[in-house]
């Protein structure tokens, strides 16, 4: 399966992220922590350069617990710092902000030290639809956030929003990878609602969304709908979507399983973290 989903904005906003790179001193890449590699745009760190990039693994509270914390070591181990969130809550966004502070205080020091005047850290945000940028942003800026005039050499049109006295920040829109051709990474991404339900059979992604449950986090989803463990990974995907659908009522008449409903039920319920802390990609 070849997803190919690359709207017009989508790529503009590739470009976007090229032109501006220069006027950042780091690069914040906001992750699904839940598919830490699915939800990575391989052409980030080639636009990027030698600008420091720090990882946010948002939506933690969806993720495993466990799972989080060996991708954090392994990204930190890449030589990147990495620290994992909760944007709707605001758990971890304080550590954040001394990041960001961090990733650039060298330069900063460098340039103080030829005598500029001391400033603010310009950062930039990215990362692919629904990943939570908007809430990370909100909870970054509180009642603090402002928007930056505009000055020399900073385009019209782009928004500078100021967090405190210490980092400005460049919105940017949501960019998803141009082409799919790993199916499994698709697959994910549509599971989390990166990609919208419209492209993709929500029949087959619900099964294969139990099959991988039942194979990964029996218990919780045992649990919420009633299933038996000693035989829920036997079970095909098309059985345990019936079961899954005679637990909650979804029948059409004459007994028949309603599986759009079902379906949608189900995508609905992982999304929401009903399933349980569950990770999809695991780490290496």
């Amino acid at each position: 399966m070849n997803i190919h989903w690359f709207p017009g904005h989508m790529a503009k906003a590739m470009r976007e992220i090229g032109d501006s790179i220069t006027l950042v001193d780091a690069v914040v890449e906001l992750l699904d922590a839940r598919i830490p590699e699915s939800s990575r745009n391989p052409k980030l760190y080639a636009l990027a350069g030698k600008k420091p990039v720090l990882v946010i693994l948002n939506k933690a509270d969806l993720a495993d617990p466990g799972m989080t914390r060996r991708w954090e070591a392994v990204i930190r181990n890449s030589g990147t710092a990495c620290v994992s969130v909760n944007s709707e809550k605001g758990t971890g966004i304080g550590r954040v902000k001394e990041l960001i502070f961090q990733s650039a205080k060298e330069k900063l020091d460098r340039e103080e030290a030829k005598g500029r005047n001391r400033r603010a850290v310009r950062v930039m945000v990215v990362g692919i639809p629904n990943v939570g940028k908007s809430s990370l942003i909100n909870r970054l800026c509180g009642k603090a956030g402002a928007p930056v005039a505009d000055r020399p050499g900073v385009t019209r049109g782009r928004k500078w929003i100021r967090i405190d006295k210490n980092i400005e920040l460049l919105d940017t829109p949501g960019v998803l990878p141009p082409r799919l051709d790993d199916r499994q990474t698709g697959i994910k991404l549509a599971w989390t609602g990166a990609i919208r339900d419209s492209l993709l059979d929500p029949v087959q992604l619900a099964g294969e969304l139990l099959l991988f449950m039942s194979a990964h986090y029996p218990d919780p989803l045992c649990s919420r709908y009633g299933l038996p463990p000693d035989l829920v990974r036997e079970l095909s995907a098309e059985q345990l979507l019936n079961a899954c659908g005679k637990a909650r009522g979804c029948l059409r008449s004459g007994g028949i399983i309603d599986e759009e409903r079902i379906s949608a039920i189900l995508l609905d319920e992982f999304r929401a973290g009903r399933l349980g802390h569950v990770t999809l990609d695991f780490p290496p």
